[in-house]
């Protein structure tokens, strides 16, 4: 299977990659999903009494992934890899922590994923609770959401293009 060369991920809505994200993260999955085994799988969730005119027409969430996923399978076709289409960002309480990492004055080179995740882990979560910038539940699965990212990007991933900005 040939891999998209460009980073087609960033014309991907959010609510498509979650979709993908779930997918891929599939225990149960016997093998890695495509853009048709994920579009099979959405076209499951929409009403299958829905006519082609209703479907166009309906502003619900599950109809513009099939407009989202067509169109995708149609550039890149069915077989490619669904992972290549889902944009890995941090939670924004994970943002938070990285952004705090990046501004840090004494920080000689630019943070990678690594350079966070032993961040969180000496305790800068529970500082910036101090500090107000997180609040007190939002750093339960900071160091489990980093080793995620970490695992499918690698230690030495700029931590700064993993910042979710809404």
């Amino acid at each position: 299977m040939i891999r998209n060369p460009i980073d087609v991920a960033i014309r991907v809505s959010p609510n498509l990659s979650a979709l993908i994200e779930s997918r891929v993260n599939d225990a149960d999955a016997e093998e890695p999903p495509t853009l048709a085994t994920i579009r099979a799988f959405a076209g499951d969730l929409v009403p299958p009494t829905w006519n082609e005119t209703e479907r166009l027409h309906h502003f619900d969430i599950d109809a513009s992934l099939l407009d989202e996923l067509d169109a995708l399978i149609e550039e890149y076709g069915e077989t490619a890899l669904a992972i290549d289409f889902a944009r890995s960002n941090a939670s924004e309480p994970l943002s938070r922590v990285i952004e705090a990492v990046v501004n840090d004055e004494n920080r000689e080179n630019p943070p990678t994923l690594e350079t966070a995740r032993e961040a969180i882990i000496s305790g800068l979560p529970a500082r910036l609770i101090g500090e107000g910038v997180l609040e007190d539940d939002e750093d339960d699965t900071l160091l489990s959401e980093i080793e995620g990212l970490i695992r499918r990007y690698g230690a030495d991933s700029p931590a700064e293009e993993f910042l979710r900005y809404e």
